[in-house]
């Protein structure tokens, strides 16, 4: 049978025999990954449905996961060559919560080197290219898991966030991504990008797989002081909920949009007044701001998580990082060195908590925000080098959510002149995951999406 466009909740409704639906997109990746780099790691041995999965809640389903989660007893190498020959001791809290609902994790998915990047071209084991065009770059970090979800290798993924690197690869992929709210998913187990900012969320062909895959993910969790106590809501049930919400657009994250992106984003407004939302203007701070909070922040915690690669505990030594990992420790040690504290890293905390502020007092007046989610669709592969910051400035309208800690989702809503997808974002309040899940929901369904031609692509 061809699983190929079929939904993970599709999949499940369908109650296929779990062990076909695995040996097919075992097969498939093994017959398409060359083409798109998707997959870093796939079992040599044919995955087998555990019989104590099979009636569970995903059924043995394959799914994919970023090469910074942790797999116990497997590779998990951040696509950095020090961590080349590391196999975690432990999973992480996400990964023992999808294998405990019954999920089989076919693979881990290629990503830029320590999710430094945003166009998985910082990869020390080669680009990921993007399904619809391999010309193109897919995004990045989690461009392994978003290439895989288009191209029709697995049914869903789960990536990490940092400030765009969910929502950027699954906009130039034309898939759904996720992030959640800071805490909502646990951090344990992950390998430590920027601490303060990290998330893991899921990417999905559809809002409806990213509601049911939150609802297993989200949880407090005792090995991780950052995860939120708070109840996990029924996310896949409050889909049907058909509410209306007032929507607020800003000016502000319009300026520099690419005019078919633009042309999405007026014809997603139009279908939103249509299903009788009410769009609200609202005034945030400039995206722009975000840029150097991110820039500082970001590296400043890079350079302290690096710190322990020194070659004496795991991995290789400092010699093997890439020069984009060199150029955040440089610039996180020059922010946090002294004499510069006050100047750089302490301002970049308080105008981070400005912009939160900013986001709380807009959402006194809206129930969500609606914004492209990239300025741009995807760039070709080498264009890095003709941008400075090449990662802020792709990911310019995704840092500010990121930096305020709450969630926010990206859906495919249209093809640019090029043939790439373009992708549109709600943002919500603090743990408002269901409200952009519910827009999100309602807005996809108007729009229809075609995500079965790219992956007839790869037969």
């Amino acid at each position: 049978m061809d699983f190929r466009g079929i939904s993970l909740t599709e999949l499940l409704v369908q109650k296929n025999n779990p062990q076909d639906v695995i040996n097919y997109f075992y097969n498939r990746t093994k017959r398409h990954n060359d083409a798109i780099n998707a997959y870093l790691y796939v079992d040599e041995s044919e995955p087998i449905a555990k019989k104590n999965r099979v009636s569970s809640l995903l059924n043995a389903i394959p799914l994919a996961l970023k090469d910074n989660i942790l797999t116990k007893h497997q590779p998990t190498t951040a696509a950095s060559q020090i961590l080349s020959n590391f196999m975690s001791p432990y999973a992480a809290t996400i990964t023992h919560k999808l294998t405990q609902a019954g999920a089989t994790i076919l693979g881990k998915t290629n990503m830029d080197a320590w999710a430094h990047g945003s166009s998985t071209e910082t990869s020390d084991f080669g680009i990921t290219t993007n399904p619809y065009n391999v010309a193109f770059v897919a995004g990045g970090s989690s461009g392994g898991s978003a290439a895989a979800v288009a191209a029709g290798l697995v049914p869903a993924a789960i990536g990490t966030e940092t400030a765009g690197s969910i929502r950027g690869p699954a906009s130039w992929s034309g898939v759904v991504g996720l992030k959640p709210t800071y805490g909502r998913v646990s951090r344990y187990g992950i390998i430590a990008m920027g601490s303060s900012w990290d998330c893991p969320g899921p990417i999905t062909q559809t809002v409806e797989d990213a509601a049911l895959l939150l609802e297993i993910l989200a949880g407090v969790d005792r090995y991780d002081a950052t995860s939120i106590n708070a109840p996990v809501e029924r996310y896949k049930k409050q889909l049907e909920e058909n509410k209306k919400f007032t929507i607020g657009v800003a000016d502000e994250y319009f300026d520099g949009v690419d005019k078919d992106v633009m042309k999405s984003v007026d014809s997603s407004l139009s279908r939103l007044t249509k299903l009788g939302h009410r769009i609200k203007k609202i005034h945030l701070m400039h995206p722009k701001y975000a840029i150097s909070v991110y820039m500082l922040l970001q590296r400043s915690e890079v350079s302290s998580n690096l710190g322990r690669y020194d070659g004496i505990r795991y991995g290789k030594n400092r010699s093997y990082f890439g020069q984009e990992a060199q150029r955040r420790i440089m610039l996180g040690s020059y922010a946090l060195s002294t004499g510069y504290y006050d100047k750089y890293y302490k301002k970049a905390q308080k105008v981070r908590y400005i912009i939160r502020e900013d986001f709380e007092k807009v959402f006194q007046d809206v129930d969500i925000i609606f914004a492209p989610t990239m300025p741009i669709t995807a760039t070709r592969i080498g264009d890095i080098s003709s941008f400075s910051f090449y990662g802020e400035q792709m990911d310019v309208l995704a840092e500010p959510a990121a930096a305020a800690g709450i969630p926010a989702i990206t859906i495919p809503a249209g093809i640019d002149h090029k043939g790439l997808p373009i992708g549109v974002q709600f943002m919500g309040p603090y743990l408002g995951e269901s409200l952009i899940l519910q827009a999100a929901y309602q807005l996809e369904k108007e729009i229809q999406f075609d995500r079965l031609s790219v992956m007839k692509k790869y037969e």
